[in-house]
């Protein structure tokens, strides 16, 4: 069982802090709440305690002879602040400890995980990004808050993320750490999921079975290492990951275009979506009619724009590192790892995630099983497991590249 921290600010979304308390002591965690004074406006202690089974921690000479200022976060093995206020962004960030709460993030030596909760001007402000990113480079895991309704009738980003989505990214961070700090830490993310939709007229498309699970998973392990994450989705109706900045797509064109003017920005781009190789020469603006003597509609098809293979082309100084994914199946001429080496040789890639689609296999799944090829010959053979786990797996092998690769050195 481990033992978590759950500090809660002075917001309005402090009622959610409740339903996180519940998910996280039902999955067998031990929770100590640490709310600040402005919390205990929201929601009371009483609260807390019956759902937390312990007293709730409040005041730095509470318990003088336990010392909770030190004791509560040496004994952490995860630190949650949801929702965290700007106050609490800037007094975090400049070392304060003038009460419980701030005492206990001074002295946790465990994965911080920070979920900002306000007003859009109050995020946007650039006092609270710089505390934002004081705090990223010092090794806390900030999630980006949503967008939607706040308080009263304005709508925005600073909305808390759902308790489910935070548990999520909280979940990954208890895992065993090869070491004190996220490897991710201050490396910038682009990560694509789904499959694009090529429409033949308002009704039908032409598609592909890609549900979006795999790069999503990705996404969020990305977050749990401490990574800045852009997700940019074609037809997904999963929910987001937690702490990811999303861009929603339908069509291939629509994916190129968000992937090309982003990929400059990021030191990895992970290319999970599913593109549709080919869409219609033309659309009909009105649904296509059967035929009255039974004839089918000539389909002429056009290759859709290879954007793996453009961003790799396009690319300087060997920047960003580029994973992409291959669906294949063997067939009389190739294996599998036939057709995606040659694939990889093709794309200009520096990894490729391989899955064997056979039989319906890995699409639309909870678990699935993949080889990461790299381009110097390596090949990585990932067991069947939760999706989650599969990406973890594959941050780790392009851990193991970003750690070698001078150009991202001094990023790590």
């Amino acid at each position: 069982m481990s033992e978590v921290v759950l500090g809660v600010t002075g917001g309005i979304a402090a009622y959610k802090a409740a339903e996180l308390l519940r998910l996280f002591t039902e999955s067998g965690h031990g929770v100590q709440v640490v709310p600040t004074r402005a919390a205990g406006e929201f929601v009371g202690h009483a609260t807390w305690e019956a759902l937390s089974g312990r007293p709730v921690a409040t005041e730095v000479f509470s318990d003088v002879r336990n010392v909770p200022h030190v004791g509560i976060g040496q004994r952490a093995d995860l630190v949650v602040v949801a929702p965290a206020t700007a106050d609490l962004l800037a007094r975090a960030a400049h070392g304060l400890a003038d009460d419980l709460l701030t005492n206990t993030l001074l002295t946790a030596r465990c994965p911080v995980l920070i979920v900002p909760a306000m007003h859009t001007e109050m995020w946007e402000h650039p006092a609270t990004q710089l505390n934002v990113a004081t705090l990223r480079a010092r090794g806390a895991v900030v999630l980006e808050p949503d967008v939607g309704r706040l308080t009263g009738a304005d709508t925005g980003k600073g909305r808390l993320p759902d308790p489910e989505r935070i548990f999520a990214v909280a979940a990954q961070l208890l895992r065993p750490q090869r070491s004190e700090d996220p490897d991710l830490q201050g490396i910038r993310v682009l990560v694509s999921a789904g499959g694009t939709r090529e429409y033949l007229d308002p009704v039908r498309f032409l598609g592909n079975r890609s549900s979006g699970r795999q790069g999503m998973a990705v996404a969020e392990a990305a977050v749990a290492r401490g990574a800045e994450v852009r997700l940019v989705a074609a037809n997904v109706s999963l929910p987001t990951p937690a702490g990811v900045e999303l861009t929603r797509v339908i069509s291939t064109a629509q994916l190129r275009d968000e992937m090309v003017a982003r990929a400059p920005d990021a030191d990895v781009v992970v290319m999970a979506a599913a593109p549709a190789d080919f869409r219609p020469a033309e659309t009909a603006e009105s649904k296509i009619k059967k035929s009255p003597d039974g004839a089918a509609p000539e389909l002429k098809l056009q290759e859709n724009p290879d954007i793996l293979a453009e961003l790799a082309r396009t690319r300087t100084s060997g920047r960003p590192l580029l994973v992409g994914f291959a669906a294949e199946t063997g067939d009389e001429s190739a294996t599998v790892l036939d057709h995606a080496r040659a694939k990889l040789a093709r794309k200009g890639s520096d990894l490729l995630v391989v899955n064997d689609v056979s039989a319906g296999r890995a699409f639309d799944t909870l678990d699935n099983e993949v080889v990461v090829l790299s381009g110097d010959g390596g090949a990585y053979n990932v067991p069947r497991g939760p999706k989650i786990e599969i990406a973890q797996a594959i941050w780790d092998v392009v851990c193991q590249r970003l750690e070698h690769d001078p150009h991202n050195a001094t990023q790590v």
